[in-house]
């Protein structure tokens, strides 16, 4: 027969830290308004044994304006030290702590320190969660007026406008609604580089100061866009573009089907697959783009 414990039986103790699971909490920021913040967070921010910030500051305005008292240990996790503080917080995991990772706005790890920590404690079994949150990359591509149902993020482009042209090449094709954050003071420069990639005309939106006092979105063409930003444009900027359009049958001259089978080669693809795919993204049967090739191999000069 089972003996139930009177009701004012103590309980037991709580675990020693190296006898308890650690977890790993991923959890989303404001991204400009601090009634965004989702409910969990501030008790995440309470209870947590570690708390790894981006930028400690502004961790304490935000824990003062959620009215959150922490009792966790705080440190710094930024991209000039997440190399050197991954091990320190796997070690914390191990041991049994609750980490909570935040960064300055929106969800750790998309264009912000987390992944390196995220794929560490993946690697050691030990449990990742997340508070989900707000996300510049989700609200600007809502509030673009271009199609949501396929998109891709690019993140950031490269400073140098050489390598800036070379990522957005690689971009010319894709059908999927594109987002990027940018810097202010290149928004013009990036503008006038995808009205050069992509065409003039093709639709796009700036959405500038997400969810804050002057918040702005800003729709056109590439080419109306980049001339209205080289006025100077301030403040947190995310670019939505509009996918390249689907190619019509015989939109794509031999060459240029060529070149693409060459391209998907070069990638690693074997030509049957290339050949496949590219005359899917053509609308093409297989067989036209397959004589294209033989024919640009036929017609080649004999090597040396």
């Amino acid at each position: 027969m089972t003996t139930v414990p009177p009701s004012d039986t103590p309980a037991a103790p709580p675990a020693p830290a190296s006898d308890r699971a650690g977890v790993l909490v991923l959890a989303g920021t404001p991204i400009g308004d601090v009634a965004d913040a989702p409910p969990r967070l501030a008790a995440e921010l309470a209870g947590a044994d570690v708390i790894a910030a981006e930028d400690t500051r502004r961790l304490r305005r935000l824990t003062q304006a959620l009215g959150v008292q922490t009792s966790g240990r705080v440190v710094s996790y930024f991209e000039g030290n997440e190399s050197a503080r991954t091990p320190e917080l796997v070690d914390a995991l191990a041991g049994g702590a609750r980490v909570l990772l935040v960064t300055d706005a929106g969800m750790p790890s998309v264009s912000d320190p987390g992944y390196r920590l995220v794929a560490a404690a993946v690697e050691k079994d030990i449990r990742v969660t997340a508070v989900p949150g707000p996300s510049a990359v989700l609200t600007a591509l809502a509030l673009s007026g271009l199609p949501v149902d396929r998109f891709c993020f690019e993140g950031f482009l490269p400073r140098k406008s050489g390598e800036r042209l070379a990522r957005l090449r690689e971009n010319e094709n894709e059908r999927r609604t594109l987002v990027y954050f940018e810097a202010p003071h290149r928004l013009d420069a990036a503008l006038a580089a995808m009205a050069e990639v992509f065409g003039a005309d093709r639709r796009a939106a700036v959405c500038r100061e997400l969810t804050k006092t002057y918040e702005e979105v800003k729709r056109g063409p590439l080419a109306e866009l980049a001339a209205w930003a080289a006025d100077g444009v301030r403040g947190e900027i995310t670019v939505v573009v509009e996918g390249a359009p689907a190619p019509g049958p015989g939109d794509l001259d031999p060459a240029e089907l060529v070149r693409r089978v060459r391209a998907r080669e070069e990638a690693g693809e074997r030509r049957k697959e290339a050949i496949a795919a590219v005359a899917a993204e053509a609308g093409l049967p297989k067989r036209e783009v397959f004589d294209a090739v033989v024919a640009a191999k036929n017609s080649a000069p004999p090597a040396p």
